[in-house]
């Protein structure tokens, strides 16, 4: 079996990787080290910035996740700072942010970051399309789960299977495995 270190703090995104690497015959190992992230608009510099400090300091092929919360009616607040943001604010607050508003799309982004040492970095991309919902729903997840809502319901309230099928993650994770199982 393949070992990719995923570095992040997060527990939760560790888990679901496993759940959807593991039956393509590749371990994730967590490394909570961190990495320095750039200050962007955007995920994919962010990720490739921050994979390739860590597969140079680990000497270790790595991956990292970045991801972010873009919702319309913010002009895509809090998207790169969405962690930054759930751990001040939190949904109660988002979802103040958006009293009164009829434009609720958002999207969820995923950018996946891979790089060996001494190579240069990759990124893989992945987004799901939906709503914030007008309440918070479900204990499932984390994050922002309970109040991002695809097809009238949160990702608070599906199980892991359901959510993993069509998550902005899983989405980027199966573009790294295929790209992997091409030989890279």
């Amino acid at each position: 079996m393949r070992n990719i270190v995923f570095v992040t703090g997060n527990p939760h995104k560790v888990k679901e990787a496993r759940e959807i690497l593991s039956p393509l015959g590749i371990a994730v190992e967590q490394n909570n080290c961190g990495y320095p992230e750039l200050q962007e608009d955007e995920l994919p510099p962010i990720a490739a910035f921050g994979v390739g400090w860590a597969a140079n300091k680990l000497e270790q092929e790595v991956m990292v996740d970045d991801s972010g919360l873009f919702i319309e009616a913010l002009n895509g607040f809090p998207g790169p700072y969405s962690a930054y943001v759930f751990d001040t604010l939190g949904n109660n607050r988002i979802l103040k942010l958006m009293d009164g508003e009829t434009e609720r799309r958002a999207i969820f982004k995923c950018v996946i970051g891979y790089c060996r040492p001494g190579e240069k970095a990759r990124v893989f991309a992945g987004e799901v399309a939906g709503e914030i919902a007008n309440g918070s729903r479900g204990s499932a997840g984390f994050g922002y789960d309970p109040i991002f809502e695809v097809n009238g319901v949160t990702f608070g309230e599906m199980g892991e299977d359901e959510k993993n099928r069509l998550s902005h993650r899983y989405r980027a994770l199966v573009k790294f495995a295929e790209w992997l199982k091409q030989g890279h």
